[in-house]
């Protein structure tokens, strides 16, 4: 069955619960020391501090967010690893929208995708190998590679007896950055940045997140959820898509449509431009200079913000509550009406947003969610869920003029990935927690093409600079305070 039987993990009623109540003893309970003067006098002070009127960003030539007035984003660097299009400038700096576009090295994504589609693969292993060395894999190649990241598809026992079996995770996201510190610890080249060694470490790192993820995620249920623990051996010529979702599932089985939209997936989300905060992320950690386990943790703790990488869950989650609120789902009038209570913050969590609707970047379309809708309703069409589907489809053609209708001004927007994705997970069982961390897994592949990049042509640390407008203060003796 592919039990770890070296550790004698079978069931909840043999030898786990003991090691359980063992870690559960040994963790210690946050806040136990605590500082409530201190807590409260800094807390007051930050709600006493007046909040900076925007004129003076402006007046200071500075860009919140990195933004510049007219939403763009301000040019901190150059790539050739990827780039998302949605609009171009005018003569006069203006934003003039268009069809959306995704390049990975120059390739178009839907060109891509189209082509292992055609040929009736699994693509993300070779989409892998365009990101790191910029180019498109000969078949002798691609199957090289294929067995370099085969032959890391398995993590050593140490490292699961070490890293998984002593740290339970309660956030997985938290714990693959983690464990990603840990490895660390197995490299005897940890610290060696030289473009060679970063490419090994890459793919160490990136044949090993399909596990590191999933046996996170079994020792979270649990520890947790009280569930029995049960790891799979991972298939080392299996690609991520199959192995993920070998060691997620109790039976380890699956179909292969299902391998096949998990494996879009992954290549959909694997790289999105330089300047997405988790990849800039990257580029930032990695110009100090720092080690590949370091710069990649520092990744997936700003891809674990429910501001970027959290997306997909949200819109899990308002489905969800759609379910609860529509009597009929099949109505298409019903859903219209909930569309319509979410935008005037009379529904899901009173944001007032459409979840997987808008993007900062695409504006009359997103790629990613053309190709993943495709598919998406093949995957309904085998799992009988056309209904659900289709309310997918309904948010899709009809929230721009629900939100025209609501607010009084049109704001073209589009479905974007994360709409179809939420399906996807859904069709699929994955479980909402681990929504994020496969994101993560297919990210990990630009996050290192990235880190390549910058160590080696950038070669300069990245210094952005904050203006203190703090009025300078005399100092005041201790006994006059």
């Amino acid at each position: 069955m592919g039990i770890f039987d070296k550790f004698h993990i079978q069931n909840r009623k043999d030898q786990f619960p003991r090691r359980i109540k063992e870690l559960k003893q040994a963790t210690p309970i946050a806040g136990e020391v605590k500082v409530p003067d201190f807590i409260e006098h800094v807390t007051e002070q930050l709600r006493n501090e007046i909040d900076i009127d925007p004129d003076v960003y402006v007046k200071n030539n500075v860009k919140r967010g990195l933004r510049n007035a007219n939403g763009t984003g301000v040019v901190v660097g150059l790539t050739r690893v990827g780039s998302a299009v949605g609009y171009k400038l005018g003569e006069n700096g203006e934003k003039i929208i268009q069809e959306g576009k995704l390049y990975y090295r120059g390739y178009d994504i839907e060109d891509l995708v189209r082509g292992v589609i055609k040929d009736n693969r699994r693509g993300f292993e070779e989409i892998t190998y365009l990101l790191l060395s910029g180019t498109l894999p000969t078949e002798s190649e691609l199957n090289k590679f294929k067995d370099m990241l085969a032959a890391k598809r398995q993590l050593p026992n140490r490292i699961i007896k070490d890293i998984l079996m002593t740290t339970p995770p309660r956030d997985l996201m938290t714990k693959l950055a983690i464990n990603v510190l840990q490895l660390y610890t197995y490299d005897k080249q940890a610290d060696d940045v030289s473009i060679e060694n970063v490419v090994r470490q890459s793919v160490d790192i990136i044949g090993y997140f399909p596990a590191l993820m999933a046996y996170a995620y079994q020792m979270k249920c649990a520890y947790y959820d009280n569930k029995g623990l049960m790891l799979h051996y991972p298939i080392p010529e299996f690609g991520a898509a199959e192995n993920i979702l070998r060691l997620i599932r109790t039976s380890g089985e699956y179909t292969d449509i299902e391998a096949t939209i998990l494996d879009l997936c992954l290549i959909l989300h694997a790289e999105h431009g330089g300047g997405n905060n988790s990849t800039f992320t990257t580029h930032l950690v990695s110009s100090t200079a720092t080690d590949t386990y370091s710069a990649i943790a520092a990744s997936i703790g700003s891809l674990k913000g429910p501001k970027h990488g959290g997306a997909n869950i949200k819109v899990i989650d308002m489905i969800a509550d759609l379910k609860r609120n529509v009597r009929d789902i099949t109505n298409e009038k019903q859903i219209k009406k909930y569309i319509t209570d979410v935008l005037k913050g009379k529904a899901n969590d009173g944001s007032g947003l459409v979840y997987g609707v808008g993007h900062a970047i695409y504006t009359l379309s997103d790629p990613r969610a053309k190709l993943l809708k495709e598919m998406a309703r093949k995957l309904a069409e085998s799992k009988n869920k056309l209904d659900e589907f289709h309310i997918y489809e309904v948010i899709e053609e009809n929230t721009q003029s629900l939100y025209e209708k609501v607010h009084g001004r049109n704001v073209v927007m589009s479905a974007n990935v994360d709409l179809y994705s939420g399906f996807v997970y859904k069709a699929l069982d994955i479980p909402n927690e681990l929504a994020t961390p496969i994101f993560a897994t297919a990210r990990v592949s630009g996050w290192c093409a990235h880190r390549l990049e910058e160590l080696a042509f950038n070669k300069k640390i990245i210094r952005p600079a904050y203006k203190n407008i703090k009025p300078k203060e005399e100092y005041i003796p201790m006994m006059e305070r």
